[in-house]
Parts: structure tokens; sequence; C-alpha cells
């Protein structure tokens, strides 16, 4: 009797999509994403009245200017400054209300200006960031405490607006350039 050759037998790929499918998916479900770190900011938005003709001019006196040098250090106001007393500055010049002729008239009105040295260090950069943030900040919940006894964040959004209409958060940061050391 002659044997038949065998040839070599087939594998049901029927159910390899399958499997295919259920090792993507187990890999998207296990696998973690680096999320990107930064500093959330939100561009203001847009004035709801016109801005008259004669308020469009800025005056020195209102602008609270702050730079970083290359090594990390503050100039604030032609003077240097350590970073833990930067809030305190931020707050007296944006709270002025015209009590100091050098300093801003109104909160409405104080802007303060940033610019960092290329070699800043990014760890400085956020430090400058958040004091400045903070002191916005102490600023707010004072305002909502005298007003309504409840701190910022607790307040309902109608009256978040009107504690930000009172102190607009108004951090103007200019292009980092070669401030010198």
């Amino acid at each position: 009797m002659a044997r038949r050759a065998k040839g070599a037998s087939e594998i049901n790929a029927g159910s390899m999509a399958d499997i295919a499918f259920l090792l993507l998916i187990f890999f998207l479900v296990t696998t973690t994403m680096d999320v990107d770190t930064g500093l959330a900011r939100k561009l203001p938005p847009m004035p709801e009245e016109e801005i008259e003709q004669d308020d469009s001019q800025i005056k020195a006196k209102n602008i609270y200017v702050v730079l970083i040098n290359s090594n990390n250090q503050l100039l604030v106001e032609n003077e240097f400054l350590d970073i833990s007393q930067l809030r305190a500055g931020a707050k007296a010049f944006i709270n002025n209300n015209g009590r100091d002729p050098e300093s801003s008239d109104n909160p409405q009105k104080a802007i303060i200006s940033l610019q960092n040295d290329r070699g800043t260090s990014y760890e400085t950069y956020i430090q400058v960031q958040n004091e400045l943030a903070a002191a916005y900040r102490e600023l707010r919940d004072a305002s909502s405490m005298k007003k309504f006894g409840l701190m910022y964040s607790d307040l309902s959004k109608r009256q978040q607006k009107e504690v930000r209409k009172e102190y607009p958060q108004k951090i103007s940061e200019a292009e980092p350039k070669n401030i010198g050391k």
C-alpha cells in the first residue's frame, strides 16, 4: 500500500484577529501616559465695556516691573528682592489705591510686568509665578471674606466674577531675553 505524503497542516487563523484585538486593548488600558507639566494660564476675557481713549494710556506708576536675571535673582522696581518678599510687595502694589503716589492708582489699573533672562532656571520662574498668583489669590480671599464671609474658591460664579472685577489678575510676560547678571 502506498502512503500519502503528509503536507504541512494549516494553522487555524480564524481567532488571530480576536487575540490581536484583545492584546491591543490590554496594552491601551495598562499603559500610562506622561502628562505635560506647566502653568495653567487662561487669557483674560475681552473687556465688556468699551475702554475710553483717555484711559488707554498706561501710567508707569501702574506697572510693577519684575525682572529675573540668569543668576535667578529678582530685580523688582530696580531693587534686588528675595522671592519670599515678592508676594508682600506685589500685594502692597496692587492694593495701594493711590496711597503711595509712586505706586498703582487702584487694583484695576495695576499691572505686573514679568520678564526673565534666557538663563533663568525653570524652578525660579515657577516660584515667581506662584508668588504672583498667590498675591492675587490672597487679595481675592480677603475681599471675598469681607464682602461675602466666604473664601474666594467657595463663592458662586457670579460672586467670583464680582471679586475678579475688583482684583483682575493682570500679569504681563515679555519674551525672555538676556537681561544680564
